[in-house]
């Protein structure tokens, strides 16, 4: 691992690179299209759920979700029928997930705000503010969420044996990264940036884990934060308490510009110009192997 020191102050260079270019290329970008709270909430949830896949097919079908959610996506869940949104997203499909997942996703979403007053609300009860990290919150909030009436999407109070509903919502317990679900907390926890939002209470930046995808795990592994070879839930923790060493108020802060290296750069890991003129070249071994 690169000396601590010196990986401090590349990571620190590159937070501040993030740009709008960036967001742009991110399904973060559409909880921005919004000014109110609750609207990015909202739009939080739905966008960090279908962000699985390739980053075009990803933006492709968030426009498709969010052009029918109109200007209030709290709004739009606030007064959801089930009956006629599963009209309206029948033809629906992102790779596993259909028009009923996305139908009880929105389904989920109504409940919980009328439940707790919004999604904050209801994941705060499952959240112990002197935990060291989300782990128990997000086995309690994924429990919750898939044990709510789906009655009027599904025909069923459960969720039915075909559905891939339950993919949006994996737990630690399972031992799964829960990458989309680190990905919305960092989103709504982290303070507002100009890239994350900084709209709940109740959950500190400190308690964050980090959402680990195909290009947090390999870049991570390249700089030492991790030696595990699989992208689950105790390689999320391990690359965090890595990061932690940096900023424990934060460690997180870095996730966005790590993975952009990956989603926006073109980081392979295997191409010696661009890893030469990689931003972490100084620090990465890649950009000196061979």
């Amino acid at each position: 691992m690169p000396k601590k020191n010196d990986l401090k102050t590349v990571l620190d260079a590159l937070y501040a690179t993030r740009s709008a270019a960036h967001l742009a290329n991110d399904p973060l970008s559409f909880c921005h299209r919004y000014r109110e709270p609750a609207d990015r909430e909202v739009a939080a949830v739905i966008a960090s759920a279908f962000a699985y896949g390739g980053i075009k097919i990803i933006l492709r079908t968030l426009e498709r979700i969010f052009t029918e959610l109109g200007p209030s996506p709290r709004r739009f869940v606030e007064r959801f029928d089930a009956k006629k949104g599963l009209r309206t997203f029948s033809g629906f499909k992102h790779r596993f997930n259909d028009g009923r997942d996305l139908c009880a996703l929105l389904w989920a979403c109504r409940l919980m705000i009328e439940d707790a007053g919004s999604v904050n609300g209801f994941f705060v009860r499952f959240h112990d503010s002197g935990a060291e990290d989300v782990t128990a919150a997000l086995d309690g909030y994924t429990a919750a969420v898939r044990g709510l009436d789906y009655r009027p999407v599904f025909g069923k109070a459960d969720i039915p044996a075909g559905s891939y509903f339950s993919f949006l919502f994996p737990a630690p317990a399972s031992g799964s990264a829960c990458k989309r679900l680190c990905m919305f907390l960092r989103w709504v926890v982290r303070p507002a940036d100009g890239i994350d939002l900084g709209l709940w209470q109740g959950v500190s930046p400190a308690q964050l884990v980090i959402p680990v995808d195909t290009h947090i795990s390999r870049i991570c592994s390249y700089l030492g934060f991790t030696h595990r070879k699989n992208a689950d839930w105790r390689m999320a923790r391990e690359i965090t308490d890595g990061l932690r060493s940096f900023d424990p108020a934060d460690p997180v802060k870095y996730d966005f510009s790590l993975a952009h290296l990956g989603i926006s750069e073109g980081c392979t890991g295997n191409d010696p110009l661009r890893c030469l003129n990689c931003a972490i070249a100084g620090v990465c071994p890649q950009a000196t192997a061979d």
